[in-house]
């Protein structure tokens, strides 16, 4: 809306706006604002988060050490995605589609997880929606999402080709261009790409989801990740860099940088009362926000594959589940124990400031090496 009524409409009368033209400019200020609406808005949630009760339940099977973390206010994810989402709305040129596929996933992802996290305190116990009825609405999600693209790769907006990391002339194509020729086969040859975004999104979701145990832990890796897709999707929406990287040009996916500044500041902001020991906790309304909007990206940018590294840590923690919960069912035996896996660590001994911080230095290794990759196709 700024961008709007100071470039689009105050320019002509006022010249030295033009600077609200440029992304980077645009990128820092979207980020101030969401640090800024974080730490303003934080202290004001916690007391009416405490006034109204609503505090975590911790799961009985957890560590010993946990527990006395049971009534911290939860569900600050709301704090994280009002954070993104106004200064995104501010900032950012909303004639842009992607800005509001983008939007849309926040929007959709959170109210999965508020639904979820009202369950669990209605209940008052750490059970809140089943992972059948949880996953089915991710899924409804991704779906919208990915009809939405398939319309734009209709109009020529967007490609359905995949990006290979290391191979820059290997790019298959996820939908079957036989049967897209013929109108009543038009969406069944797009269902393999549709099967795809629908498996990003989810797993990206659900593995910052099963991130989030430790004070701290979850938003620092999102700073680390949502700083690194802002940077991917700033080259990727300009031609010279990515002429010159040989990236998927896209244009207008430019103006997500917009809303990765946006992530990154209301992370960080976040982060101040989420820091061991936590004054607040995301809950499930901020983590599967984060995480959908996180696989979003990668999706809207064309690096989705680059997402395993992008997220390294999410990737690690939602790994270690499927084999533990695999190796039970099948051995009766785990390899863990416990998970996810950063409570595998503090059933060795390690304190949980040095979980979160070695956990950080490896998100940060993992981010690095994925913006090096841009160099290696």
């Amino acid at each position: 809306m700024l961008y709007w009524l100071l470039y689009q409409k105050l320019f002509r009368f006022y010249t030295p706006l033009r600077v609200f033209r440029f992304l980077t400019f645009r990128t820092a200020f979207a980020g101030v604002t969401a640090l800024c609406i974080a730490l303003a808005l934080g202290p004001w949630l916690i007391n009416r988060l405490k006034q109204f009760q609503i505090g975590q339940f911790i799961r009985e099977d957890g560590p010993q050490s946990h527990h006395r973390k049971a009534g911290t206010p939860t569900m600050g994810g709301v704090l994280i995605n009002i954070a993104i989402l106004i200064p995104t709305l501010l900032w950012a040129d909303l004639t842009n589609p992607f800005i509001w596929i983008a939007i849309f996933a926040v929007v959709a992802f959170g109210a999965i997880g508020f639904v979820d996290d009202f369950a669990k305190l209605r209940r008052k116990r750490n059970l809140g929606l089943t992972s059948r009825q949880k996953i089915l609405a991710q899924a409804l999600v991704g779906v919208i999402i990915a009809l939405i693209l398939v319309w734009l790769n209709h109009q020529g907006r967007y490609s359905t080709r995949l990006v290979v990391p290391f191979f820059k002339h290997y790019r298959p194509n996820l939908a079957i261009n036989a049967l897209a020729s013929h109108p009543s086969l038009y969406l069944v040859a797009f269902l393999p790409f549709i099967a795809f975004v629908v498996l990003v999104v989810v797993g990206s979701s659900n593995a910052v989801n099963l991130t989030d145990g430790l004070d701290g832990l979850a938003i620092g890796c999102t700073i680390i990740a949502a700083g690194a897709l802002t940077v991917l999707t700033y080259i990727s929406g300009h031609a010279v860099f990515a002429t010159y990287l040989e990236m998927e040009k896209m244009p207008q996916v430019g103006e997500l940088t917009i809303f990765g500044g946006a992530m990154v500041g209301a992370s960080i902001g976040f982060l101040w009362y989420n820091a061991h020991p936590a004054e607040i906790f995301m809950g499930d309304v901020g983590s599967l926000a984060l995480g959908g909007a996180i696989g979003t990206v990668a999706i809207l940018i064309k690096q989705e594959l680059l997402l395993p590294f992008i997220g390294g840590i999410f990737v690690l923690e939602a790994v270690s589940v499927i084999l533990q919960v695999g190796s039970y069912k099948l051995r009766r035996k785990r390899i863990f124990k416990m998970a996810p896996i950063h409570h595998h660590f503090e059933q060795l001994g390690w304190s949980e400031s040095k979980i979160i911080t070695r956990f950080w230095i490896l998100a940060g290794v993992f981010a690095l090496f994925a913006l090096t990759t841009l160099k290696l196709r």
